[in-house]
């Protein structure tokens, strides 16, 4: 979902990453700090892990790979989430940046996924020149972004 997504709302060429993680904090965090500090993304997307059971760790962990929480998208993302089902209220998604590197933590079900994606993606490529990550474009009939200078 996440991939089909982006392929259709991004117009700059990019390239993907897969990684399967298992549970787990150290987990998570690690590769994580593998793909913003090795790999050298600019934007990672992750999916599950966001609700409050025992096992649900990936916003822990994000926030131990990316120290500089960005509040708004979790907010959004839950904004938009609560119009849809109650249960939203028990999600953690959050954002949050390592350096150059945007990591978005988004709920598991593909339907929620693409809710938050068109809520949050819209601030994600100002989002990335704020922080000196890549410049991307996005296909306005996708998701219309916004940048308060045109670069």
């Amino acid at each position: 979902a996440i991939e089909a997504y982006l392929r259709a709302a991004l117009t700059t060429p990019f390239r993907i990453e897969r990684r399967i993680i298992p549970d787990g904090l150290e987990s998570v965090r690690d590769t994580l700090i593998d793909l913003a500090d090795t790999v050298g993304c600019d934007l990672i997307v992750t999916t599950g892990g966001t609700g409050p059971s025992p096992r649900d760790l990936t916003p822990e962990a994000t926030l131990a790979a990316c120290p500089r929480e960005l509040p708004g998208f979790g907010e959004l993302m839950r904004q938009v989430s609560l119009a849809q089902t109650p249960t939203a209220i028990l999600s953690r998604q959050l954002a949050a940046h390592r350096g150059k590197c945007l990591v978005i933590n988004l709920p598991g079900k593909p339907r929620a996924i693409e809710l938050c994606l068109d809520a949050v993606m819209p601030a994600v490529p100002y989002c990335l020149d704020l922080i000196g990550a890549a410049y991307v474009e996005t296909d306005p009939a996708v998701v219309k972004s916004f940048r308060p200078k045109p670069k």
